[in-house]
């Protein structure tokens, strides 16, 4: 057994694994953990948990140390450093004309990389933003190409139903959403109830979707003929959150009709 934790680098960012030589690192901590590229700062989104060695990969890298108060000054020029070079990267992109847009910078907490985060309709040829960026900051350049939903995770904003967008918040990971999804939960298919602001189908359909199958295995389908304390009748509609039918009886009187087990 190997004892791992997830952490996170960024809020909206996915969950990682490291090996924590610290059984008692709590949630919200904040450390420093061995990266392929060098060392970074993220937090720890996980209690410390016994894993079987044989279910880890096997360059599991280690979490180095919790964050002090003599990391402050670094981590302050490091948030200096993705401002100017956000600033300075929107110039090139600009001046070169490059059918791009940038849409974030990291800096790693040691300095040995800094990565540009940006969005494009086709494939760019960006060498030569990329020595412009090496010439000014003499650090190790990535260009990374996000999609839509990877943008509106990091621009963040308000979604149709008046809440932040779960991309940004209680999700970990994007997971694949279907329009099957969608019609599971009884969603209109116009693209614009069940699109979030990355134009993609919204994140939530995915979310809710093991919710709503669960709900709705022991609820009768539309169409079906139940029988009903007031007769027979046809199944019209399910509400399934409520977990209640609308049925139409024979007299064409129409009633609701609860499923939920007693």
């Amino acid at each position: 057994m190997k004892d791992v934790v997830g952490v996170k680098f960024r809020k909206e960012g996915k969950i990682y694994w490291f090996s924590s030589p610290f059984p008692s690192l709590k949630k919200d901590t904040q450390v420093i953990v061995e990266t392929e590229n060098g060392l970074a700062l993220g937090s720890v989104i996980t209690e410390v948990r016994s894993v079987p060695k044989e279910g880890l990969p096997p360059d599991l890298k280690p979490v180095v140390r919790e964050v002090s108060d003599a990391d402050n000054p670094v981590r302050e020029e490091n948030r200096k450093l993705e401002k100017n070079a956000r600033n300075y990267c929107a110039e090139r992109i600009e001046a070169r004309g490059l059918p791009m847009k940038l849409i974030d910078v990291e800096c790693f907490f040691d300095r040995s990389k800094v990565v540009f985060y940006f969005t494009a309709e086709n494939r760019v040829d960006f060498r030569e933003l990329v020595k412009d960026l090496v010439q000014k900051f003499r650090i190790k350049i990535e260009l990374r190409q996000i999609g839509a939903r990877q943008e509106a995770r990091m621009i963040k904003g308000l979604g149709i139903c008046g809440r932040e967008v779960c991309c940004a918040t209680l999700l970990h990971n994007l997971d694949r959403v279907t329009v099957k999804m969608a019609k599971e939960q009884n969603m209109s298919l116009n693209p614009e109830k069940i699109s979030g602001l990355c134009g993609r189908l919204m994140c939530c359909l995915a979310f809710e979707y093991d919710a709503y199958l669960d709900l709705k295995k022991d609820m009768p389908k539309c169409g079906k003929v139940i029988d009903t304390p007031e007769g027979k009748g046809k199944v019209v509609r399910q509400n399934v959150p409520r977990g209640e039918v609308a049925v139409i009886l024979e007299d064409g009187k129409e009633i609701a009709l609860s499923m939920k087990k007693k």
